[in-house]
């Protein structure tokens, strides 16, 4: 399993501007880390593996909005039918990384991106950062040069 530690070998070789935080509480959710760095649940990204058509789909959303499935799959031309959520296990071979703590970048395998519309009117986020207490800490202008994705409206 990917920990933080590979994440920062992954920033470092990269050469990507963000920093990996620890902080003393375990951070599952985008409530408890919002509440755990005292910032607003919109600053706090997350990053969902979906299924579509059977290939995994990396979605980087932010704060407490639900990725709409519909739009997911009418943006990919396919039928609603051929998107589902990837259970932990899942999540967990193809990032490396278990649920809760998966990163933007630096998984297992390189996924095909899409990241929210939402996510690109922010100045920073923070987001999973490889272990339950910890997060990595960027600014969107970063996260949009690092991670190869469109920017599309996903959530609701």
């Amino acid at each position: 399993m990917f920990t933080s530690h590979h994440l920062q070998q992954y920033i470092n070789q990269q050469q990507i501007e963000a920093q990996i935080i620890f902080l003393a509480e375990k951070t599952p959710t985008v409530a408890s880390a919002a509440a755990a760095l005292g910032t607003s649940t919109d600053n706090i990204g997350k990053s969902v593996l979906f299924w579509v058509n059977d290939d995994p789909w990396l979605i980087i959303a932010n704060g407490l909005r639900f990725i709409d499935h519909k739009k997911l799959a009418d943006h990919l031309g396919v039928s609603r039918r051929r998107t589902k959520l990837a259970n932990a296990d899942e999540v967990q071979a193809i990032t490396g990384f278990a649920v809760g703590t998966v990163p933007p970048f630096g998984h297992k395998t390189a996924l095909p991106t899409l990241i929210d519309a939402n996510v690109a009117t922010l100045a920073y986020l923070y987001a999973g950062g490889g272990d339950i207490n910890a997060l990595v800490h960027l600014t969107t202008a970063e996260l949009l040069r690092v991670v190869p994705a469109k920017l599309v409206q996903l959530t609701r």
